[in-house]
């Protein structure tokens, strides 16, 4: 299903969602998905690849940064979420 979504095999997660036209791939923050939805950027979505520790879900608490990539507009995108 991701490959179909266009999400490239390095960026996959492992939970794959529909939002209100967009693709959401892994364990991404609902803070992400509220952006993405109030700016409506022209991209297929958006992936939190990997499983990091802390991020919903999942055990653990949370270090660090998490990069956030846009999917869809040309070559993967990072954006940092604190």
């Amino acid at each position: 299903m991701s490959r179909r979504e266009g999400v490239p095999e390095a960026f996959q997660g492992c939970h794959l969602g529909y939002i209100d036209g967009y693709v959401v791939s892994g364990h991404v923050p609902v803070r992400a998905v509220r952006k993405l939805l109030a700016e409506r950027p022209a991209i297929r979505g958006i992936a939190l690849p990997a499983i990091p520790q802390g991020s919903p879900g999942m055990s653990g608490v949370k270090e660090g940064r998490w990069i956030i990539h846009s999917i869809g507009d040309g070559a993967p995108k990072r954006h940092a979420i604190e």
